[in-house]
């Protein structure tokens, strides 16, 4: 009979050529397009335009020593130098690794039949926030408007993780826009004009959909970080590690960093791109090491590995001395290369039949191979476009998909081997008894103590699984539901209210004022004050209710049997008020507030993940309400 490990390796090993080239294949597909050629006519913007993307209709002068300044470049010599660019559809102007600044110019018109009532405001957008400095010219203007990551985020045109400017026009006006864009790092510079409220309606799905990749980073992270704690597995810490540099980079790259956790650090945000993915790339080799054990499956590319490692952590502390520019291309060339090594590590392990290698290696390669596009791109070997520049976020997305079973895989293993070592033992077990055969008394005492060592070694493996099981369903600060569990239960209240023709709800409580509390009193004080609320949340509700944390200060609350709407928004007024009392926790009276959405099955949705948006929505609008009622008397607390 064959083994499983016989039966679904070359299937596994088949599985990572197919996904890596059905990658290749789709970046070349992206990146096809006929070429715009609109460049130096006027945009006409008439009423109804919400967007224009701005790549093909722009001229470009090219500024080697940084020395040119507006007038110059407004004066015939120079001005008659612009020239267009052969950029395709969709993608955006990307002119690599250099030290030479570039200056942008086109030409927009609002229609005239535009009226004074309904002339729209509206924004540029340079959407890549890692650009040191963009200086827009509008008009005339002999002083521009800047943004950029090396300026502190207060002080940018428009509060947005992009870098956004503000255009006045008027009906019948044709004018002149010029951007002087520098970076050390890759000069990529997406341009697109937009109506402002067609902007704000396309960030928040972007913000929605970026908010929801980084919770499963913040979620992937805790979980093996648990896993380390329980294991002690020195590889799980590795993997954590390997997410917190891949979040740092993520977060720089998508300008999430700049706006809400560093705004007021521009030396940081300027170096947070290169050091996250260096650190990234360092405990991404030392995982792969310490995962597949290859300093025995394979030492010849251990060393590699190990090289790998040292030169990624060399590339971080670099970035602090050395120009910025040298520190960022050389990780965008050691990541490809990187991406091959572990590939090659990954096929060796397989052939040898590690434990979880195969599928693991699918998932960890997948995420390389987002890196490794990334790196090109940014190199200007492959087009800019959202699949490559959104590459490492797509890769490290089908990563966490196949990471569960990879998990999954690898606990099946340890359970192999623990039922292998009790059939070892109780086969020593056998040995023994017959061994002992002409003593019945000496062998009756051997197997009573040989039983009870059997039934505490089960009751403990029992009692581990159950640890497990729990970990795996509750939040580990406040006990309640996790996200797994709470998805769960309500699959299992939509199955019994389309059986009994019942409604439930879907409350999302989200704290308010509660980064404050661990700013200025510490975590232990947030994460005491977040037990205290779960408590409440508790009370509250009815005991066959579902109370779930899905993780910071956002909490999720299942009702069932639900006969009237009014029913849920006096629940929702009851949470409001329990949580608007003061906390006491130790010597600190707190006060904090929170924001409740709601959805309702099936009105506002047919599964848990559209029921959770419809609620984050709904208490997105509240909190945005609240935002805009005028300001009441704070009320006393910490």
């Amino acid at each position: 009979m064959m083994s499983g490990a016989g039966r679904c390796g070359g299937g596994r090993r088949r599985l990572f050529p197919l996904a890596f080239w059905l990658a290749m294949l789709l970046v070349l597909l992206g990146s096809t397009g006929p070429a715009a050629a609109r460049a130096g006519e006027p945009l006409l913007l008439e009423a109804g335009t919400e967007a224009v993307d701005l790549a093909g209709r722009v001229e470009v002068l090219a500024d080697p020593g940084r020395a040119y300044t507006i007038d110059a470049v407004r004066s015939a010599p120079l001005a008659e130098r612009f020239h267009s660019t052969d950029v395709r559809d969709g993608d955006h102007l990307n002119f690599g690794y250099t030290g030479a600044a570039y200056w942008l110019r086109f030409q927009v018109r609002l229609a005239e039949d535009v009226t004074a009532g309904a002339l729209p405001r509206w924004l540029l957008e340079v959407g890549y926030p890692s650009l040191d400095r963009v200086e827009l010219y509008f008009a005339n203007a002999r002083e521009p408007l800047v943004a950029g990551d090396r300026q502190p985020f207060a002080e940018r045109p428009m509060a947005h993780r992009n870098l956004v400017f503000p255009l006045v026009l008027r009906a019948g006006e044709t004018v002149t826009v010029m951007l002087r864009v520098q970076s050390e790092g890759s000069l990529t510079v997406p341009l697109t004009l937009w109506n402002a409220d067609a902007l704000a309606r396309h960030d928040r799905h972007s913000y929605a959909a970026l908010a929801l990749y980084y919770g499963a980073l913040a979620a992937l992270g805790l979980y093996n970080l648990l896993l380390f704690f329980l294991i002690r597995d020195r590889s799980y810490l590795e993997y954590v590690l390997f997410v917190l540099g891949m979040a740092i980079g993520q977060l720089s790259m998508n300008g999430f960093g700049n706006q809400f956790v560093w705004p007021g650090a521009p030396f940081w945000g300027h170096l947070a791109l290169p050091v996250g993915f260096a650190l990234c790339g360092m405990f991404a080799a030392m995982f792969t090491r310490s995962f597949l054990a290859t300093h025995e499956t394979a030492p010849r590319l251990d060393w590699l590995l190990r090289a790998a490692a040292l030169l990624f952590g060399a590339a971080a502390a670099a970035a602090f001395v050395m120009p910025y520019r040298h520190a960022a291309a050389f990780i965008s060339v050691l990541a490809p290369l990187f991406a091959f090594l572990a590939v090659a590590c990954g096929a060796r392990c397989w052939r040898k039949g590690v434990p979880g290698a195969g599928l693991y290696l699918v998932a960890w390669t997948l995420l390389l191979a987002g890196a490794a596009l990334l790196g090109a791109r940014n190199h200007g070997w492959l087009p800019t476009n959202p699949f490559t520049i959104y590459a490492m976020q797509i890769g490290s997305a089908l990563e966490m998909l196949l990471l569960s079973f990879a998990l999954a895989d690898r606990i099946n293993g340890l359970r192999r081997d623990r039922a292998q070592a009790q059939w070892q033992a109780l086969a020593a077990q056998k040995q023994l008894l017959e061994t002992l055969q002409r003593s019945e008394q000496t062998l009756a005492e051997q197997v009573e103590q040989r039983t009870r060592e059997l039934e505490t070694s089960n009751r403990r493996l029992q009692e581990s699984e159950q640890r497990l099981r729990h970990l795996a369903h509750h939040d580990p600060l406040t006990g309640l539901a996790n996200r797994l569990l709470l998805h769960d239960r309500i699959g299992q209240a939509i199955t019994r209210a389309k059986r009994h023709n019942s409604r439930i709800a879907v409350l999302l409580v989200d704290l308010d004022r509660f980064k404050p509390v661990n700013d200025t009193l510490g975590h232990a004080v947030g994460d005491q004050l977040l037990t205290a609320v779960a408590g409440r949340l508790r009370g509250v509700v009815r005991a066959e209710d579902t109370v779930a944390r899905l993780g910071g200060d956002e909490f999720v609350i299942v009702l069932e049997d639900v006969f009237e709407s009014d029913d849920v928004k006096r629940a929702t007024t009851a949470i409001v008020k329990e949580l608007a009392r003061p906390f006491q926790l130790g010597e600190h009276m707190i006060t904090i507030s929170a924001t409740v959405g709601f959805a309702f099955f099936p009105e506002d949705g047919a599964d848990g993940d559209t029921l959770l948006r419809s609620a984050d929505q709904a208490m997105y609008r509240n909190k945005e309400q609240r935002v805009s009622m005028p300001a009441q008397p704070a009320a006393d607390g910490a």
